[in-house]
């Protein structure tokens, strides 16, 4: 057996899963950049999608934290050739995700005007975001669905189907958010952000359906829901309620951001929005070399391979690394065009390219927390991870983000808050993990 994971495999399974993970933030960044050229009330509109979609994002993390357990645990018995023990445990969990789901999604809908004005947002920008998130919520359940079948994917070392979905949903997205936000003149009224939001919910009913399908068709598991529960259920849940608390420390951070952007006017919450949304869609994009880790340290977990998880980070690290700046150089280029894609408001745009040079030059220490992240998730190290965002986001994000807004320095506060946080994700995680291997 070689000494390390050759770069043909690590490719095999980073760019699918770099297309799956990207479908998400896919949706919401097509959203923003529609809603954000509307001929009126574009402003307001862009804000409000950027309220509504960071808690939604919020929401999809949190609930989808699942996916990384159900991978972690797949991939282990993988790698251990005992898939049959856990035959059921697939069934079970996503029963338990998707009856949570439309739980959460009642509970919120009946609170989310005020929850949205604890953001600041008022008149139009609080009516647009409320009406946006009722709408597009409707696909959390479906979204989480999809996200739990990736998981069994990711445990199987298989990235292929979950990026066929991607690309439907995604393509699918598009184009119903251009038919539904600004209608056909004769046949469909343009729908405004609820048109945004009608189209994100269709794409998102159509991913499930083929991950139904493909999780039938390609994998040893089936849906049917049996009793008693699997062994491994207490365990799944458990790292599962750990992935939670670090994605409510994890969101504990964005609505800070989106909370002081509105703060500072419409121009701000707006500007920030297309800033996140660029920073989201690439973080999708490193994560699927990230994923490999996740994908595959389990499986060397299993075989209880440390030499070979080594090697497989630094190669991860490199590769990543490469990509964030091949992804900055992009920015770089075309600085001007990445705002005007979004908006051609001057006022946002101002506010806009003050920060996009933090967003770019950030997106190296991403690269290695990102890494590092998804070799924890393998590991099934939730509590580590659990751990390690709680201490970045109380002692790095939310200080330097009070004192930087002490200083008045708006949204540079915040970016500079994100680049303190990223740091301690990455110094810390990359200092356990070398404890872990050595």
């Amino acid at each position: 057996m070689d000494a390390k994971i050759s770069f043909k495999r690590i490719n095999k399974l980073a760019i699918p899963a770099i297309i799956a993970g990207i479908a998400e933030p896919l949706l919401s960044i097509t959203d923003t950049a529609i809603v954000g050229n509307l001929e009126f009330n574009a402003v307001e509109a862009l804000a409000a999608v950027g309220i509504a979609g960071s808690f939604l994002s919020g929401l999809f993390w949190i609930l989808a934290q699942t996916r990384s357990a159900i991978s972690a645990i797949v991939s282990q018995y993988l790698g251990a050739k005992k898939l049959n023990e856990i035959g059921s445990l697939p069934a079970q969990i996503i029963a338990i995700n998707v009856l949570l789901s439309i739980g959460i999604y009642i509970l919120t809908v009946g609170f989310i005007t005020a929850i949205f004005k604890m953001y600041n947002a008022e008149g139009l920008i609080l009516d647009y975001a409320v009406s946006y998130y009722k709408i597009r919520a409707i696909g959390l359940p479906f979204t989480l669905f999809t996200f739990s079948v990736f998981g069994v994917f990711r445990g199987l070392q298989n990235t292929y189907y979950p990026m066929l979905i991607s690309i439907v949903g995604a393509v699918l997205n598009v184009v119903l958010d251009l038919i539904l936000v600004y209608g056909i003149e004769g046949f469909i009224n343009p729908l405004h952000v609820k048109g945004a939001a009608i189209a994100s919910v269709i794409a998102q009913i159509i991913m499930a359906i083929l991950s139904l399908i493909l999780l039938l068709k390609k994998t040893p598991f089936s849906l049917k829901f049996t009793l008693p529960f699997n062994k491994e259920i207490i365990r799944l849940l458990l790292l599962s309620l750990n992935l939670f608390v670090r994605a409510l420390s994890l969101n504990f951070a964005l609505f800070l951001a989106n909370r002081y952007a509105t703060k500072y006017g419409d121009s701000y919450i707006a500007a920030q929005t297309i800033a996140f949304q660029i920073w989201l869609f690439f973080a999708f994009f490193m994560d699927g070399y990230a994923s490999v880790g996740n994908i595959v340290s389990g499986k060397l977990l299993g075989e209880n391979n440390y030499k070979k998880m080594f090697l497989l980070s630094k190669d991860l690290v490199k590769y990543t690394i490469v990509i964030a700046f091949i992804l900055g150089g992009i920015c770089f280029i075309f600085y001007k065009p990445f705002g005007t894609l979004f908006t051609d408001d001057i006022a946002v745009l101002e506010a806009f390219y003050s920060v996009f040079w933090i967003v770019i030059l950030m997106q190296p220490i991403n690269a290695v927390a990102f890494v590092y992240d998804g070799i924890f998730k393998g590991l099934a190290k939730a509590v580590t991870l659990r751990n390690t965002l709680i201490v970045a986001t109380f002692l790095g994000f939310v200080p330097a983000l009070l004192i930087a807004d002490f200083f008045h320095l708006k949204l540079y506060a915040i970016w500079i808050a994100f680049t303190v946080w990223m740091l301690f994700r990455a110094g810390i995680l990359m200092i356990l993990f070398k404890k872990i291997v050595t």
